[in-house]
């Protein structure tokens, strides 16, 4: 890997990963605001969560800007209890609303057009609203060139020996943005195979590196393995 492009050893390795687990056909979701929904309330909790949640939304018919902003909260927290923390994701949902309506309507297709840095920009504004979920909205419900990093993506990167400094949540999705081509296709899919790498073999603590595809790029791979 000496001497090689950051930028090509990234595609390297996302062609790696493409190769080994298939695309992941994310994100997840029947339009743009399911997907926006899904983006709060994944955060904390696993994606079966979510999914039991928004069925409950879509059973009761709320499954809409319009729908859950007429819902009164009590109503909405029942309905998010499976998504665990329902009280706090109700509020941080409710606050996207006043967002969405105030700003653009309620129309939840807004996001894929005009300038998407300002939008990015006002989302990081509602409370509740951080920069991964901001980054999951604009990227797979409004399909622009944004960056979603999270704690498998700094794993990733610190054991290919990649990982920037200082290694905040911008400095990474800065890194990669740098370093490839500004398609949100591609971007999507490398953040999916990611997780998907982080939680079959990359893990936290005993990763799986025996047959790993990303065995010639990894330094830390290559640590073990000297290590005996």
């Amino acid at each position: 890997m000496a001497g090689e492009d950051v930028g090509e050893i990234l595609l390297r390795c996302y062609r790696a990963l493409l190769e080994a687990y298939g695309p992941q056909g994310w994100w997840p979701g029947e339009g743009p605001f399911e997907v926006m929904v899904g983006a709060v309330l994944t955060q904390n909790t696993a994606w079966g969560n979510v999914v039991r949640a928004l069925e409950n939304l879509k059973a009761a018919g709320v499954l809409s800007p319009a729908g859950l902003y007429r819902l009164p909260r009590e109503g909405l927290e029942c309905l998010l209890r499976p998504a665990g923390t329902y009280r706090v994701k109700a509020a941080r949902l409710r606050a996207l609303l006043e967002y969405l309506f105030s700003r653009h309507g309620g129309d939840p297709t807004a996001f894929s057009r005009g300038d998407w840095t300002l939008w990015r920009e006002e989302l990081l504004a509602v409370p509740g609203i951080g920069p991964e979920t901001a980054d999951s909205i604009l990227l797979y419900a409004a399909g622009r060139p944004t960056f979603v990093v999270d704690a498998y993506t700094r794993r990733l990167l610190e054991r290919l020996g990649l990982l920037p400094t200082p290694p905040s949540y911008e400095h990474i999705r800065a890194f990669f943005m740098a370093h490839l081509p500004p398609d949100p296709d591609l971007y999507g899919e490398y953040h999916a195979l990611i997780v998907r790498h982080g939680k079959e073999r990359c893990r936290k603590s005993r990763p799986r590196c025996p047959g790993c595809p990303l065995a010639p790029l990894c330094r830390a791979g290559e640590r073990r393995q000297a290590q005996g």
